[in-house]
């Protein structure tokens, strides 16, 4: 008889490039097929690999998924313009024209550089995704994050908002790309408000499992001091405050619900019964630069996903059979100061 599935929901970090680690790590948990998922929850490049793995699934299960996942990541690497992809040896550097092209963002914006605002991304989330039957039959929850641009608030698209737009604007660096306007609003990167978003997934889901995917390191093992490495630091710091901010007040709420004994109602019920989960990209994303999230060369986003695989495949080995049974992350513990 085959076993039971364990219901689990997903939070999937933003990173640009090195979403393909994500996408390693959802191949890996699809492919040993002990999950199900009720909520997905995902910030740029984690939204894209929640609307694909959703998309997937609609057309075929957890087959479709993983071929839906694979499509999409070997479709950025076709959409990349040539001149910007690296070579294939040297998978993770940056070409002259990439270079170029970061160093142009810091002197003028998407506006002057790209008047006619395009987006190759488009294209490909166009033609990769049936939003209409997303809206109507999505098997998950999903949740994308996005940030309103002129006043930092977080934009969440449910189900019944999802477009193209909206996944765009979760993956939308102003420094790079015009705003995404829609119904006459102007969002940016999701990561400036949550990244990712992970009290929808407690708030509107009944599975107590949440499993975290990371790509920002949560320790850093030196001090930056170069002005290049300062401002990627405060960039990747400002891109984790958020999700460090929901973190710790989710442990310290779960804390106070803990002594709250035979008083707890139902808030403090749902905060005992949460449990959480990591996997975490650090050992493979450690030393690759920041500039190397808009590298789309194939060979790269294979070696991230293989890393993702591998990485996932550990965690299915030590932690996986805590899901449904045990928290396998003290979120106390690493999340509140001690």
């Amino acid at each position: 008889m085959p076993r039971a599935a364990t219901s689990l929901n997903l939070a999937l970090q933003g990173g640009g490039a090195h979403g393909a680690f994500t996408w390693g790590v959802l191949d890996a948990l699809l492919e040993d097929g002990r999950y199900v998922f009720e909520g997905i929850s995902g910030t740029s490049a984690g939204a894209m690999n929640a609307v694909a793995l959703a998309d997937g699934w609609l057309r075929g299960g957890a087959e479709g998924a993983r071929a839906a996942l694979e499509a999409f990541w070997e479709g950025v690497a076709r959409a990349a313009p040539a001149e910007l992809v690296p070579p294939l040896l040297d998978a993770a550097q940056l070409t002259p024209g990439l270079s170029w092209m970061l160093q142009l963002s810091r002197w003028f914006s998407p506006y002057q550089l790209n008047p006619l605002d395009v987006n190759p991304l488009r294209d490909l989330v166009e033609a990769s995704f049936d939003f209409a039957r997303l809206r109507r039959d999505s098997p998950f929850e999903l949740f994308v994050a996005a940030t309103h641009a002129n006043s930092g608030h977080l934009k969440l698209f449910r189900n019944p908002e999802l477009s193209a737009d909206a996944l765009l604007a979760s993956a939308c660096l102003p420094t790079l790309s015009r705003a995404v306007v829609i119904d006459g609003e102007p969002y940016w990167d999701g990561a400036y408000a949550a990244n990712p978003a992970v009290f929808p997934l407690f708030r509107f889901c009944a599975s107590p499992d949440i499993l975290i995917v990371m790509l920002a390191p949560l320790q850093h093992e030196r001090t930056p001091r170069g002005v290049e490495e300062i401002e990627q630091r405060a960039l990747e710091l400002g891109f984790n405050n958020a999700f460090l901010r929901e973190m710790r007040l989710l442990a310290a709420m779960r804390e106070m619900a803990g002594e709250s004994g035979w008083l707890a109602g139902s808030l403090e019920q749902r905060l005992r019964r949460a449990r959480f989960h990591m996997i975490e990209g650090d050992e493979a994303l450690a030393g690759l630069g920041a500039a190397t999230k808009v590298v789309a060369n194939l060979a790269f986003l294979h070696r991230l996903r293989d890393a993702g695989r591998a990485r996932a495949q550990q965690w299915l080995v030590a932690q996986g059979g805590a899901v449904g049974r045990r928290a396998s992350l003290d979120v106390g513990r690493m999340f509140l100061p001690r």
